[in-house]
């Protein structure tokens, strides 16, 4: 989670050891996107209904969700080291998992150990990287997730289109390169020093602050559309694309999800020092405008403009993560963050599993193109409120009361 966090040493650029746990944060990312363009060929080798393709991805959610509220601050009294050493641990189980499963329940189980290592890993690795960087450290945490997650879409569909037998390859690869990261990390010295509270800090602290509680409220609604849209290109674009377009390339389902994540990043890069108000802005007409353009193309079965949809709804769910960040944090105290953080994680979350979930019950009634016309629709309802709502305040008339005439 992001807080201000003590040092042993202060530096203006990455150290090496910041490096290395740089590139673990991405990994671990990668990881989270991996299974998505396996997930067609699950539904085919064992008959899956998509239901379970969303309920797959929803559990990882919750499950990272549990991560973070519970585990978020454990490092800061058992030492960056050891959590970051548990949390590749516990993913590497996750792999293990993935590699062996025989059926959906496996894979549900694995999904589940993959998002509570991915909720402990992302807290504490984001910490040690402010620890090493406090100047550029919150900018390297905003665009490291999304870097992470379009490698793992890219390398993922790579292996499924010309390695043999995918569902384990990929994952042998992921195991891998975390027992190498594991070495190195093991090598390194820690950034902070331990001390008692640990048991305690498992207790989740769940709080808007009263000064915080109106901007909660105005970045909500494209705050869970943006989140939603998230989780259906992580769950069933793969799926869609297939049927909207004809392409049946693994490749091409997994760069369309890495491009969502890619188009993110750079968003970020590009208008980070832009004022909050202008990157949320920007942020919710690019989440509405990208769904249209992506549902025209899955109208039309035509992938250019989904593609381009994509870039553009990519480019928006970036901009309202960063600019939700950016309204919400500066107004609550420093005691106060780490209660809003688990509630904005919280809704965030839940917007990431939930409605994919739903819109998978809902797939065997409607079919997959009518479901995405509803759940797009929603989503851009969902973006436009906060715009609606300005410009309403902007029209409203200013009421003015008349003075009284002095008597004569």
């Amino acid at each position: 989670m992001s807080r201000v966090l003590a040092a042993k040493t202060e530096t203006t650029s990455p150290t090496p050891v910041s490096l290395v746990k740089l590139v673990t944060l991405a990994t671990l990312m990668a990881a989270s996107t991996t299974p998505t363009p396996l997930y067609h060929r699950y539904q085919e080798h064992w008959h899956l209904a998509p239901v379970l393709l969303t309920v797959m991805f929803g559990i990882y959610a919750l499950s990272l969700l549990c991560g973070l509220l519970t585990f978020g601050s454990i490092s800061d009294y058992l030492g960056r080291r050891p959590v970051i050493l548990a949390a590749i641990a516990i993913n590497a189980v996750a792999m293990i998992l993935f590699a062996t499963a025989g059926g959906v329940v496996d894979l549900i189980i694995a999904r589940m150990v993959q998002g509570l290592a991915t909720g402990i890993a992302v807290s504490t690795l984001s910490a040690t990287i402010l620890d090493a960087d406090r100047i550029r450290g919150p900018l390297i945490n905003s665009v490291t997730p999304f870097i992470g997650m379009m490698f793992g879409a890219v390398g993922s569909s790579a292996v499924v289109t010309y390695l043999p037998a995918p569902e384990q390859t990929v994952y042998v690869i992921l195991l891998a390169i975390l027992v190498v990261e594991a070495l190195l990390i093991y090598r390194t010295t820690d950034t902070i020093e331990t001390k008692p509270g640990a048991l305690a800090s498992l207790r989740p602290h769940i709080a808007v602050p009263a000064t915080v509680r109106r901007a909660f409220l105005s970045i909500t609604p494209v705050n869970i559309a943006s989140w939603a849209l998230a989780g259906f290109y992580f769950s069933l674009m793969p799926s869609l694309l297939r049927v909207a377009t004809g392409y049946t390339s693994p490749l091409v389902g997994g760069l369309v999800v890495a491009e969502l994540a890619l188009t993110g990043a750079g968003a970020i890069l590009m208008l980070r020092n832009r004022p909050a108000a202008t990157i949320s802005i920007v942020g919710t007409i690019c989440v509405a405008s990208g769904v249209v353009v992506t549902l025209c193309g899955v109208a039309l079965h035509t992938i250019l403009p989904l593609l381009a949809g994509t870039a553009i709804a990519g480019a928006g769910l970036g901009l309202s993560v960063l600019g939700s960040m950016r309204t919400i944090l500066p107004m609550a105290l420093a005691h106060e963050r780490a209660g809003l953080l688990s509630a904005y994680f919280i809704q965030s979350y839940l917007a990431n599993s939930l409605p994919a979930i739903v819109i998978g019950l809902a797939i065997p009634r409607l079919g997959l193109l009518s479901a995405s016309y509803v759940y797009g629709g929603v989503v851009i309802a969902l973006a436009l409120v906060p715009l609606v709502a300005a410009l309403g305040s902007r029209r409203r008339p200013v009421l003015r009361v008349p003075c009284d005439s002095p008597a004569g």
